[in-house]
């Protein structure tokens, strides 16, 4: 026979149930894949992909306000290998960096004792990713060291800091949003506090009338629409403090800056979204909500696309996509987010409403809705191509990509790639652009599609009762039950191998105070209504059958009008039930027959503590049954010997009647003990259907009131009302009371198992787990010492851990010593297999990353490592294995999403995009002058660009469009001199001196710049090309940059078309974004490229320590022989390979190190590879990986290197 295992060992878990209100903002989607969310004062870790709970970790005392998952913006190998690293804060102050994995906590921070207001993990630096920036109210910032808990800085404001949020584009630029308004800060470093107080810009309510216009009457109506918002905000951002009347409050509910756009930030009110362009501190889009339509709660703005993700009020979901400015004929007056889609609201109540929704960084296509009651809805964005269902929406059409991963999409591509939101919807079109028309874009639409959903407990209170224990009997049909009862009438049935939800049965009409199994697969379960004017109540006692779910009133039509029911109690062979009242006398039942036995006379003592014996007769009675059995087969066999036939009949309907006999249950004798108010002990028996008064024991002098009984073997425990627990030693007939002086004890229950004399006690202020064996305490727990929630109900699940039910809405297996621990991931027995290369050991993550990544040692693609020359432990092997099963093959920059490489994705979005548009510019000219080269620097103008989310790195035609396009909104959208000064500098910058004349003749006479405006339009137009003129003017100009006026000076330079000198002024002055910014608007390829390459010179160098950003502008240049050296000398090996694999032959160093990185994975054949390809210095390295296996195999000699061809200038 197959022996059949069953796991007894049940991890410690929690199970969670509704959120704080504090719990609001605590919830983040990660690189890594996993959603964190603050649940009381516990974090659980949910996988979107499989819907379950795979973590909760426990250390917070208060609740938990907000949660970070470290980024994941670097290069991994061993000694940076990928973990699970998250940040939490909670409302007493403090900071726990976890190790999500192991359950343990990395390091505990305390600054002050408020909640934690905002939390960021600095993404940017590439020296260290360890640094942490927190909130701790009312007005720091403080800088942490996330690894070590060190404070670097701290730095106070003048106003109550809310939050704060970087530029994305722009590491020492953040915003902090205060109670009064935005303060810009612009030198942020990790080195050093800012050191100044930054801007302070007060932000005047969208109704609310600005500062310097006519107060609006009481009586208009609050503008509707977008047209009357947009009127009401001329001007939002002021300097001055506005008037009392024109501001009460600051009701913005969130600033962030678009990850899409560089210097654009939107602001959140309830119903409107105000996008704002930093450069004129001017709205230039608005995106507001008609009188019915429902308030948001929050927006998260993304960074593939210039799209917004917003949540409602209602729960409901919707995508808003910036409207192409290419459709419309008239000139653009805003920025237009069009709803492209929405998913479906929830029912909102008052215990039910909608917290926070996340989405995943990484695709940007899945969005999860955290709900108060501890749902969390798993949404995902699918695109299918198809003409829009309402064409008189008026809104213009969303086309798919035209490239996916630098290839350009072909015509029979029937199906959009789901696997982002750039690979779902193409850019937004802006104006001078046309729609290619050899293109194969298809219309889209685009839907909500609901692909999970994880629903915690119910409010409290809770009565929890754990299924049989585990004997050898039922081992091989055993599962752990919980079965809890709700304040709904609800049962709740967990499976606690897996900690999910077995079933869920809706039993009574009012709150379940008590459950008892009668089997494995059924249980009793009781629930009294509220009582009326006479203290009465409607008792419901249930017995339910789990496999079919079938529930019937088990007392009948009895139960209406009558005391409540304080307990129920089943006997140890489950034969009987005693059903205590509270005024009423006990009724005894037999509960294989459901009949009632006795109801108890009206002068029987009132019950105040009941239990069952677990001695009963059942194994005498089995034994003289069989006796008389046997007795009467022989008496049978004796008579019957004349006919042989007679006979065999004859012991059949034997078998037959001693079968039916053993299945009709023998009524064994059982009896229990109870307590009166007195504290007299009452034995009585019961056998069949009698039922015999025992002996009674007058009683303890030292003991009050007793509240509950436990027994189990010779031992029997009494505790009272005054917290004294007295142990009975049957056998030894010696009696021991110890006051515990913790009040009233509530439960006492006997630990499962033979001859485990453990005991759990519970009382109001927490449980003690004792041994009764020594009569000492093993484990205490209580509230406000060393946990934080109040203890509700009690019971064993096994032999060694307890379950617990609590206040704050969670049901905890602990082990005996009860003390709440977070587990090990990686020894969870999950349902569904959860894809997370995080939870592998470092070596085996990277090897699952190298082995999906490059397998050019092999002609063909395979996902199974089994078939790879791979040295390792075959445990280690399968966990490998396990992860690759749960994908389908994919492409290079799907295997990195699927890691949540955010530097690498980063790295490849650009290099597939710059290297196909390279090779197809090169084979155009190649094709035009044979063998002429293209010198590097020159773009080539591939169908596709890339979208401006990446700035300074798209094609300069596209960035040259986008900007022009820019500065025509703030044209439109400008409201003061100030605005129109901005623009005109802007127009000059660009070239567009025709328009920049027209804004500065706009200038007012009584204006004190009106004469120095004048002048400079005369100076614009009548600017020749004449030598001594543009002589004069450069030197005025560098006179002008000497004496500290940067800005005007470069202005004149651009003038003259000296827009390199400018750049090169604009680089010694530390202006490098601006530099670069304007070399890509003003100058020629060529030089153009020298001033990206010294601001890449720049990124690298020790103090700005921004490699990362460095190699991506190197590859929008085309210097991939560059960026690969520069791959090789910060050992990032798996992109330089990736990227030599496909562009160049690069240094053979480069293939060496990768090789021996493959060895010291295990991966042989690999590593084989690459050092043949490594030149003379390889051939020892594979002398080394073949020794004394007689040679190298011909396979890998033969394989000849892969190369695209693609050669540059360097």
């Amino acid at each position: 026979m197959i022996p059949y295992t069953v796991n007894i060992k049940l991890a410690a878990r929690t199970l969670t149930g509704t959120l704080n209100l504090q719990n609001k903002t605590a919830v983040d989607w990660g690189w890594q894949g996993l959603i964190a969310q603050g649940c009381h004062s516990s974090i659980l870790i949910i996988d979107p992909k499989t819907a379950q709970t795979i973590q909760v970790l426990e250390r917070h005392k208060a609740n938990v306000v907000k949660v970070k998952w470290s980024r994941e913006n670097y290069y991994h190998n061993l000694s940076s290998p990928y973990c699970l690293r998250l940040a939490s804060g909670d409302a007493s102050g403090k900071i726990i960096v976890w190790d999500v994995v192991s359950g343990t906590a990395h390091c505990e921070i305390q600054e002050h004792s408020k909640p934690i207001g905002d939390l960021e993990w600095l993404w940017n630096q590439d020296a260290s990713r360890d640094l942490l920036l927190a909130v701790h109210p009312p007005n720091y910032i403080v800088l942490w060291n996330g690894d070590t808990g060190t404070k670097l800085w701290k730095k106070s404001y003048a106003e109550n800091i809310l939050s704060f949020s970087f530029d994305p584009f722009d590491p020492s630029n953040m915003a902090l949003l205060t109670s009064e308004g935005i303060v810009f800060i612009t030198d942020f470093s990790y080195s050093k506090p800012p050191g100044s107080a930054g801007k302070k810009v007060y932000i005047a309510s969208p109704h609310a009338s600005p500062a310097h216009t006519k107060p609006a009457p009481a009586t208009a109506p609050a503008p509707t629409g977008a047209k009357k918002a947009l009127n009401k905000v001329k001007v939002l951002i002021t300097n001055e403090k506005p008037t009392a009347e024109a501001v009460t409050l600051n009701d913005c509910l969130q600033l962030s800056y678009l990850p899409s756009k560089r210097n654009h930030m939107l602001l959140l009110y309830p119903r409107e979204i105000l996008i704002l362009d930093l450069e004129l501190s001017q709205t230039v889009g608005v995106v507001a909500i008609e009188r019915s339509g429902v308030p948001f709660i929050q927006v998260i703005p993304c960074a593939q696309r210039d799209a917004l993700y917003c949540l409602h009020e209602n729960g409901c979901i919707t995508l808003r996509v910036c409207r192409s400015t290419v459709a419309t004929e008239e000139s653009v007056q805003e920025l237009v987010y069009d709803l492209r889609s929405q998913c479906d609201a929830i029912r909102v109540t008052k215990t039910v409403r909608p917290y926070r929704m996340v989405i995943c960084p990484v695709n940007e296509n899945k969005a999860a809705l955290m709900v108060s009651d501890g749902r969390a809805m798993l949404w995902e964005l699918r695109a299918h191509t198809g003409k829009a269902a309402n064409p008189s929406s008026g809104l213009s059409p969303l086309y798919s990509p035209v490239s996916f991963c630098g290839a350009p999409l072909g015509p029979n591509q029937k199906k959009i790639q789901d696997l982002s939101l750039n690979s779902m919807i193409g850019q937004t079109l802006i104006a001078g652009e046309t729609l290619p028309t050899s293109s194969h874009q298809q219309e889209v639409q685009l839907k909500f599609l609901l692909t999970g959903l994880l629903s915690g407990l119910p409010l409290p209170p809770f009565a929890i009762r754990m299924c049989p224990p585990l004997t050898t009997k039922n081992i091989n049909h055993y599962q752990p039950l919980l079965a809890v009862g709700t304040s709904n009438g609800s049962v709740l049935v967990y499976n606690l191998t897996s900690g999910l939800l077995h079933k869920e049965l809706s039993v009574h009409s009012c709150e379940v105070r008590g459950i008892e199994w009668v089997s494995l697969t059924s249980f009793l379960s009781f629930a009294t209504s509220a009582p009326n004017n006479m203290g009465l109540v409607r008792n419901e006692l249930q017995h339910v059958d789990l496999p079919t779910g079938r529930c019937f009133a088990f007392r009948g039509e009895r139960g209406n009008d009558e005391p409540p029911i304080e307990m129920i109690k089943v006997s140890h062979l489950k034969q009987y039930l005693v059903v205590v009242f509270r005024d009423k006398p006990l009724e005894l039942w037999d509960i294989r027959t459901g009949t009632l036995l006795r109801e108890m006379a009206k002068n029987f003592p009132t019950v105040t503590a009941l239990e069952w014996s677990p001695s009963h007769n059942l194994k005498s009675l089995k034994k003289k049954q069989m006796a008389a059995r046997e007795a009467m087969a022989r008496q049978t066999v004796s008579d019957a010997e004349q006919s042989s036939v007679e006979s065999s009949v004859i012991s059949l309907l034997q078998d037959a009647e001693s079968k039916s006999e053993t299945s009709q249950a023998i009524s064994a004798r059982e009896h229990f003990v109870f307590t009166d108010t007195d504290g007299q002990v009452y034995h009585i028996t019961v056998e069949g259907n009698t039922v015999k008064d025992g002996a009674r024991i007058p009683p303890d002098g030292s003991m009050g009131s007793i509240a509950c009984i436990a027994w189990k073997g010779d031992t029997l425990v009494l505790g009272d009302v005054d917290g004294n627990l007295n142990f009975w030693d049957l056998k030894a007939r010696l009696s021991r009371g110890i006051p515990t002086h913790r009040g009233w004890v509530k439960k006492i229950r006997f630990a499962p198992g033979k001859g485990n004399q453990k005991l759990l006690v519970m009382y109001t202020d927490g449980a003690e787990v004792w041994d009764t064996k020594e009569v000492q305490m093993v484990s205490s727990m209580r509230i406000g010492r060393n946990v934080n929630y109040r203890i509700l109900d009690i019971d064993w699940c096994t032999s060694d851990k307890v379950v617990l039910a609590s206040d704050d809405g969670c049901i905890r297996v602990l082990e005996m010593a009860m003390k709440s621990a977070s587990y090990r991931m990686d020894e969870q027995d999950l349902t569904d297999p959860v894809w997370c290369p995080y939870l592998l050991l470092p070596r085996a993550a990277l090897t699952l990353k190298a082995f999906l990544l490059l397998q050019p040692w092999s002609g063909t693609f395979t996902m199974d490592v089994t078939q790879v020359d791979y040295s390792e432990k075959d445990e280690i092997k399968g966990l490998i294995q396990e992860q690759l099963n749960s994908l389908s093959n994919s492409c290079d920059n799907s295997i990195l999403m699927l890691f949540g490489d955010e530097s690498d994705l980063h790295f490849w979005t650009v290099a597939s995009h710059y290297i196909q548009s390279f090779a197809q510019a090169r084979q155009l000219t190649v094709s035009a002058a044979e063998g002429q080269a293209q010198s590097e620097g020159v773009q080539p103008s591939p169908q596709s660009h890339l979208d401006i989310c990446h700035d300074v790195l798209c094609e300069t035609s596209y960035f040259q469009k986008f900007q022009l396009d820019r500065v025509h909104l703030q044209e439109v959208k400008r409201s003061s001199y100030e605005h129109t000064k901005k623009c005109a500098d802007q127009l000059l910058l660009l070239g567009q001196t025709d328009r920049a004349v027209q804004l500065l003749l706009e200038t007012s006479a009584d204006n004190p710049s009106y004469y120095c405006d004048s002048l400079k339009a005369c100076l614009v137009t009548t600017i020749t090309s004449s030598g001594p003129s543009q002589s004069t003017i450069k030197l005025v100009a560098t006179n002008m940059i000497a004496n500290g006026k940067l800005a005007e000076g470069v202005q004149l330079l651009c003038l003259i078309d000296k827009a390199a000198d400018a750049c090169r002024y604009l680089q010694t002055y530390g202006e490098w974004n601006r530099a670069a910014w304007l070399a890509k608007v003003r100058l020629n390829p060529a030089e153009s490229s020298d001033v990206l390459k010294r601001w890449a010179e720049h990124l690298c160098s020790p103090q700005v320590n921004h490699k990362s950003k460095a190699i991506l502008v190197l590859l929008s240049l085309g210097c991939f022989y560059k960026v690969g050296e520069m791959l090789h000398s910060f050992k990032s090996l798996c992109c330089g390979i990736s990227l030599t694999h496909y562009a160049h032959k690069l240094i053979e160093a480069a293939f060496l190190e990768y090789a021996r990185l493959l060895r010291t994975l295990g991966l042989r054949e690999g590593a084989a590879l690459w050092a043949s390809r490594a030149g003379s210095a390889g051939e020892q390295l594979m002398e080394e990986l073949f020794q004394g296996e007689g040679g190298i195999p011909e396979a890998i000699l033969g394989e000849e290197v892969v190369e695209l061809g693609l050669e540059s200038k360097e």
